[in-house]
């Protein structure tokens, strides 16, 4: 029997007519490939197919399609002659789907981590603690997955660089590109096969996006020379190889249907399921300083928006919150003071970010016009700022809302900078002429920013409505939001 290291991690692939597909990604110590799995439902057993390999473990991924009855259901998935079996909730066939929303899956130094703790992973255990009680179709994982930032730290090769003169001008080795991906390989088995996620993972399928922490901080927002130097930039693509053998499970050279943006040679994600759609935006592979998003991504956008016509919600899914705070003045203020460079690509990071504003209008612009045009209601789902939040734009002759929940590992800021951030998200907010944003307070506590780790739950309703709750640790009330 050959040793597994990590798995099951099921990767949802979109609905198929009556079907409910998945991938489940699995990683083998040694060369022995894996029996075919046996899955309710599906007639045949499941074959293998290889994704790829490195220092002799092997990524192994079995796609199916589990068939839908008019109610909700499960199904079980395992090796013939194992013990062990997994169980998935299927929703009905033409239903929407009750999805879980998670982001920032861990902290700037894991160093000390690594093995994971039930203190590190309490809302892991929460989140399967709900599943139990009441099943998610879907986790949306909303970047920072992997908080990759010791990679400059634990790769030799590496920290030999940060510490030379001169290292912008050296060259990227092949030592340094098999340490990094030795080490991105790593993070993700050790992360990934804690006992508190990697039930969650094995039972909910999951749809994730990636952002700076998954290849390294501030990468996409790094100034000048660090951004252009040969090191960081093959660090970054050791990185974007390990987030599609693991979130996308698929080599980069063979990405699935739902990669809608692989031809432009990013991430983008789309999937329908009922009345709901999800869009899930590649947010970093264009990044620059100046720049969010390729105008061939642009040119995309629209196409990609209209094949969520028929819907009547659309989960928009933004690294960063579309609308938050105008964090702005905080970078205004920043840049005029030293020793505030990691703020200063934090804030940069931002759709506020003065270098954004203006491509954040024109995201704005063209989801109001779809959500005018096609009468499917616009939600942004967020995470990266270590609160749960929550926030209303009108403008453009819609309403758009605005969640917020992070991180499901990484701690709540100071409590400091949560009272100036709360004070700035009370301002009165008209970010362009005849548009107003509002953050509006929780009536359980009256405060604008939930701080505190949590994750999300989402569902729609009979009459389409989505339903929100902020499960905060520690927490006493529901912290609810009706759209």
């Amino acid at each position: 029997m050959p040793r597994f290291l990590l798995g099951p991690v099921l990767v949802f692939r979109g609905e198929q007519g009556d079907r409910w597909r998945v991938s489940a990604l699995f990683v083998i110590d040694g060369e022995d490939e894996p029996d075919d799995l046996r899955v309710d439902g599906v007639g045949l057993p499941v074959p293998p197919r290889h994704v790829a390999a490195w220092r002799g473990r092997h990524l192994w991924r079995f796609d199916f399609a589990v068939p839908r009855s008019t109610a909700d259901g499960e199904a079980s998935y395992g090796f013939q002659d194992a013990e062990e079996r997994w169980r998935m909730a299927v929703p009905a066939r033409g239903g929407t789907p009750r999805l879980a929303y998670t982001a920032c899956n861990g902290t700037e130094d894991e160093h000390h981590k690594r093995t994971g703790t039930a203190d590190r992973n309490a809302l892991w255990s929460d989140l399967a603690a709900q599943h139990a009680r009441t099943p998610f179709h879907l986790l949306l994982q909303g970047g920072d997955q992997l908080y990759a930032d010791t990679v400059w730290r634990d790769c030799p090769s590496l920290k030999a660089w940060s510490r030379r003169r001169g290292r912008w001008a050296r060259p990227f080795t092949a030592a340094m590109a098999e340490e990094a991906m030795s080490y991105y390989v790593g993070r993700y088995i050790d992360l990934w096969s804690q006992p508190e996620i990697a039930p969650v993972l094995a039972r909910v399928p999951s749809v994730m996006m990636w952002d700076d922490h998954d290849i390294f901080d501030g990468w996409g927002s790094l100034p000048g020379e660090a951004q252009h130097a040969a090191v960081p930039r093959g660090v970054a693509l050791v990185a974007r190889r390990a987030f599609t053998l693991f979130q996308l499970a698929s080599p980069p050279e063979s990405l699935p249907e739902c990669v809608w943006g692989a031809e432009h040679g990013g991430f983008t994600q789309g999937f329908r399921a009922g009345d709901l759609g999800v869009f899930v935006p590649d947010l970093r592979s264009d990044r620059t300083p100046d720049r969010v998003l390729s105008e061939r991504t642009w040119a995309a956008l629209p196409e990609w928006l209209e094949r969520f016509q028929g819907c009547r919600h659309l989960l928009f899914l933004s690294s960063v919150p579309l609308l938050y705070a105008d964090t702005g003045v905080l970078e205004r203020w920043a840049n005029r003071l030293p020793g505030t460079a990691k703020l200063r690509d934090d804030l940069r990071d931002q759709w506020r970010s003065p270098a954004h504003v203006e491509e954040w209008r024109r995201l704005l612009e063209l989801l109001s016009a779809f959500s005018l045009r096609s009468g499917c209601r616009v939600t942004a789902l967020s995470g990266e700022v270590h609160f749960g939040a929550r926030a209303v734009l009108h403008g453009g002759g819609v309403e758009m809302w605005q969640l917020v929940s992070s991180g499901v590992v990484h701690p709540p800021p100071g409590r400091l900078v949560t009272a100036l951030l709360e004070r700035l998200a009370g301002r009165r907010d008209a970010p362009f002429p005849g548009w107003s944003l509002e953050m509006p307070p929780f009536p359980e506590t009256g405060r604008r920013l939930i701080r505190a780790r949590n994750w999300l739950s989402l569902h729609l309703d009979r009459k389409n409505q989505l339903h929100a709750q902020w499960h905060a640790e520690g927490a006493i009330g529901r912290f609810l939001q009706v759209i």
